[in-house]
């Protein structure tokens, strides 16, 4: 007996539900601007976030956007919106599209797209002077991009 239910533990074992595979930026889908479906399928760590935002290497948000939330940021950007509220504005799905690339959501916005890896009009080759081959890596991975969004989820009026 016992080593029937050995047997079947190890069949079930072997036909567990798949991992979720991260989305790449080729294969985003956006529904008006927004995406509905998390890019890793795991939950974003909003501290995380917090970090990507305020790091120039990063995403550096704040380099445009003036956040109230994060009062020690030095000289906060005021050529994007304020992102205050940002979570009563717009939904997670919408957040994440605007992340991703907010042309999709907002045509001449000039945030760059921070998941992106191909279509670019002429991105440089680093000190160069010529255009990159694509396909370029994203600017953020994708655990990143819901990190953000995380973030930006806890920023309420």
């Amino acid at each position: 007996m016992a080593k029937r239910l050995w047997v079947a533990a190890a069949i079930l074992a072997g036909h567990s539900a798949p991992a979720f595979a991260e989305i790449s930026p080729v294969d985003v889908t956006f529904a008006e601007g927004a995406i509905e479906q998390s890019l890793t399928g795991q939950a974003g760590d909003a501290a995380s976030g917090a970090k990507v935002m305020t790091t120039a290497a990063l995403g550096n948000c704040v380099a445009c956007h003036v956040i109230d939330a994060m009062p020690d940021v030095e000289f906060p950007g005021n050529i994007g919106p304020p992102l205050d509220g940002a979570a009563d504005r717009w939904s997670e799905a919408q957040l994440r599209g605007i992340v991703v690339n907010a042309k999709m959501t907002f045509e001449g916005s000039f945030m760059p797209a921070f998941y992106k890896s191909a279509g670019y009009i002429r991105p440089g080759d680093t000190y160069t002077g010529k255009a990159a081959q694509e396909p370029l890596p994203p600017i953020l991975t994708a655990q990143q991009v819901e990190d953000v969004v995380a973030y930006l989820l806890t920023l309420k009026e």
